[in-house]
């Protein structure tokens, strides 16, 4: 790792995409117990993904309950992150990409901003 900051890959400062090359080269079994993101913004990305999703699928992928799910989605519906809409038996889901994040120190990006870095990321990494 000549040139690098211990600890980090040195390709994760090379290009746009610093993060997701850091975790694609630097992921190890120590990341296993955590994750990155919270399970509010997993949730916003399983809805950025599939708007039409259940709470059941949501629940799986997450690894979480399907009360937990409901919670959550209640929390980012409440936050008016997300708008809900019934189609049928079921529910579809709008995010409010203009919003922006709720930490005080990203103000100036949107809910939209991340969730295409992300959503673009994974997209890259499964088919190129």
């Amino acid at each position: 790792m000549a040139g690098g900051v211990p600890g980090f890959c040195s390709s994760a400062y090379v290009g746009n995409h610093k993060l997701a090359i850091y975790f694609q080269c630097c992921y190890s079994s120590v990341v296993e117990n955590w994750t990155l993101l919270t399970k509010h913004a997993r949730v916003l990305l399983a809805i950025a993904r599939d708007p039409g999703i259940r709470l059941r699928d949501i629940a799986a992928a997450l690894g979480i309950t399907e009360r937990s799910a409901y919670a959550i989605v209640t929390d980012l519906t409440s936050a008016g992150y997300v708008a809900k809409h019934k189609d049928g038996r079921r529910n579809r889901y709008q995010i409010q990409a203009h919003l922006p994040l709720p930490e005080p120190v990203s103000r100036q990006a949107t809910i939209g901003e991340l969730l295409g870095l992300l959503t673009s990321q994974r997209d890259t990494a499964e088919n190129g």
